[in-house]
Parts: C-alpha cells; structure tokens; sequence
C-alpha cells in the first residue's frame, strides 16, 4: 500500500456512483497528494446496471493500485439497502474531516451530506452536471438534473424537498465549513465563498499512454435518448450520416445506452459496438484511437482535449439539432446542449446534422 494511504487518524471519505466520479476522485486525490493526511476511502455506492458495475470494478482496482481504500457498499440491493448502507457508514461520515462527493443530485448523496459533520467537501465532476449545479448554487435554487428542469416535481420530490435542501445548505460555505469544486466544466459564474480548482487530468496522463493513434475516426456515443431528450430515429440516422461523413469505424457506447439502440445502430451504420470497460478518457489515453473523435454534445468534449493534450487526436461535435428533441423533452434541453458545446475549449465544432 502506498505510504500516503496512511491508516492513523479520521481518512478523507469519497463516495461515487458511477466511473467518472471515481476517475475525478482520483484525479483530485492525485493533485491533493501532499495534503490527504491520514489518507482516503473510496466508497462505491454500487448501481444495478452491469455495465456501470464492471466499469466501477475495474475503477476501484485502479484506486487500489494507487494505495487508497475502497469500500464497496450494495447500495440498491434490495428495499432495505439504504438503510444499512447509510447505518453502516453513520460513524464513519461524523468522524471524517473531509468528504468527497461526485454527484451533488444524488437523493443517496443528499442524504449522506445530513449526517456529515465535515468542515470541507468537496464536489468532484458528474460531467456535464456540474454545470448546472454550480449556477443552480449560484442562484440558490433548488438541486434538479438539466433533463428535468422545468417539469413539475412528482410525489418523490415533495417528500424529499427537506432533505434536498438541508444537502444545499451543507453544500453552501458557512462558517466553518468550507465547499471546493474540482472539475474542467467551464463556470460562468462561481458561488460566493466556493474555491474552484482545475481539473486538467494530470494522473491519467501520467498513468497511461502516449496512446498509438490511427488514421480514421471513431464516434462517441450518447445516452441523450435514454434519458428521453433526442428521439431515437433522428439519431440513429445522426450518427449514420456522421459516421459515413468521416470515415468512422467504430462507436464507444456510453454505459447507460440501451442494447436495443446499439443493436439498431450496428444493423444500420455498420459501425463496430465497443462496450468500454474504463471510462472514455482512460481508454482513449491508452489507445489505440482514432485520429479524430466524433461526439455530440456531452462531458467527453470538455475532458477528452485534457486528456489527449499533445497529441494530435482532433475532438469534434455535433450539435443538437432542434428537430431531433422529443415531445418530453425539458425546455431547457436546448440551450444547455448548445452551452456544452459552445463552451467546449480545443474541439472542432460541426454543423447539426439533417435528417429525414
């Protein structure tokens, strides 16, 4: 075990639900190396969905690697799961001095931040949602995914309202209590009192690649239909057109697409299904890649540029066309695609797509 994983004293804790929180925990640890102290707990708050679970595996093998604990906790197994994972972790959270968070959304996470006694925490990148925790902070608003935003709230939402406002209250500087944000989502605006720190991925340039590149491309995939936002033909024929366009090959599929669609996609654009077991930016700094990534709108267009600074891998995006949204789509879909990828540094930007 590394020296600064320390086993004296209350530990750092982290709790993460998918792969790119535990990467930017990682990354985050990797910048704070000399101030972790007694050292850092990793804790999985695992989801049912099996490619997430495999991808979250091999994350935390990385952790260990890199000398940290990692605590795997069965979080949605079963009705009484939460209950003896938070039981579990009670003691634990009052003793930490810090606390380490990667989705400040998360009803599991808010209901962690109720019994933390913590005077820092710290909110790692959830991708893209960190945008909008930071200007729903800044406006003290109440915490509600972009997806979401402007529907009105279900049952669920008005029984948890407490408990999502004492998590913005705690998430909030006070006195004594200290808030940094650890990420490479551009602020438009910072909330009084919270330090912003750059992320620019430092540990995994130096923990993998310079990766071989090839002479084609290779295409990013999206949950946007999953979450209801694109319908699912306008998108399919997006990525045909895409893919016969720029000669791609291959399509990375983001872990929430569902298999129907990537059979779909595979029938009809002929493009090679990759399910990766590591998050993008770990697979794509190892290589092989593709000389020019394509994506849509999405975290990959902030964070792959960071990762593959100096080489000479080209990043481009799609925009969102209008059309392409569903009936249920929240009214602010639009304007926050188009803000994903206007503020995207270092990536070529390509004119939406038009479909039948």
């Amino acid at each position: 075990m590394s020296p600064r994983a320390g086993n004296a004293g209350p530990r750092t804790l982290a709790f993460v639900e998918s792969p790119v929180q535990l990467l930017n925990v990682l990354e985050w640890a990797h910048a704070q190396e000399q101030a972790l102290g007694a050292g850092l707990t990793l804790v999985v708050l695992s989801p049912i969905d099996p490619m997430t679970r495999g991808q979250l595996r091999r994350m935390a093998e990385l952790a260990r690697e890199e000398g940290h604990e990692v605590r795997w906790e069965e979080a949605r197994g079963g009705a009484t799961a939460p209950f003896h994972t938070i039981g579990g972790l009670a003691g634990m959270l009052r003793r930490a001095p810090r606390v380490v968070l990667g989705d400040p959304f998360s009803r599991y996470v808010q209901l962690l931040l109720t019994i933390t006694r913590a005077r820092d925490l710290v909110v790692v990148d959830d991708g893209t949602a960190t945008m909008e925790f930071v200007a729903q902070l800044a406006d003290g608003e109440r915490l509600v995914r972009w997806h979401r935003k402007g529907g009105r709230p279900g049952p669920r939402d008005l029984v948890f309202a407490p408990v999502a406002s004492s998590a913005r209250r705690r998430l909030t500087p006070g006195a004594g209590r200290g808030v940094e944000i650890f990420s490479s989502m551009p602020m438009e605006r910072t909330p009084p009192g919270v330090v912003v720190t750059a992320n620019d991925f430092s540990w995994t340039r130096a923990r993998f690649g310079p990766p071989r590149i090839g002479k084609g491309a290779d295409m990013v995939g999206t949950s946007l239909v999953e979450t209801g936002v694109v319908d699912a033909d306008h998108y399919l024929e997006a990525v045909r057109s895409l893919a016969k366009t720029h000669g791609a090959t291959r399509y990375f599929a983001h872990r929430r697409e569902s298999t129907e669609k990537l059979h779909r996609l595979a029938v009809e654009t002929g493009l090679e299904i990759v399910r990766p077991d590591l998050p993008l930016e770990l697979i794509a700094r190892r290589g092989p890649i593709g000389r020019t990534i394509l994506s849509f709108p999405s975290t990959v267009v902030h964070t792959l540029p960071l990762a593959l600074a100096g080489t000479d891998v080209r990043v481009a995006v799609c925009d969102i066309d209008p059309a392409w949204l569903t009936d249920h789509a929240s009214p602010r879909a639009q304007g926050f695609l188009s803000g994903v990828t206007g503020s995207a540094r270092d990536v070529h930007r390509l004119a939406a797509v038009t479909t039948a």
